[in-house]
């Protein structure tokens, strides 16, 4: 996602933090990532490996991305071994979803 020219404009993130989330997002992915499916056309749903803090660091992650990006909405899951992150769009925002969907499906273990 090194190309940011796809963030909306209703994102509130100041231009310059951009790239240091979208790093955190794609270190999440690549640390504990383990699938991506679409459970409805517009949620994306993440399985992801659990481990000593990660439940935290995703609902952090989490609620900072929708507090500058109000068109997602995040459902955190936790139990048993893993983790599971639900994210939301409306149908405006659906290109948004497909470019998280892309860059989450490259980290998925094959």
């Amino acid at each position: 996602m090194s190309d940011l020219a796809w963030v909306p404009q209703s994102c509130t993130l100041p231009t310059e933090e951009r790239p240091l989330r979208v790093a955190e997002w794609d270190a999440l992915f690549a640390e504990r990532l383990v699938a991506v499916t679409r459970s409805r056309p517009l949620t994306l749903r993440l399985a992801l490996k659990d481990g000593p803090g990660v439940d935290d660091q995703v609902r952090d992650l989490a609620e900072r991305e929708g507090g500058c990006c109000s068109f997602f909405t995040f459902a955190v899951t936790s139990g048993g071994d893993g983790i599971g992150l639900d994210i939301s769009v409306d149908a405006g925002h659906a290109p948004v979803l497909a470019v998280l969907e892309a860059q989450a499906g490259e980290q998925v273990p094959q």
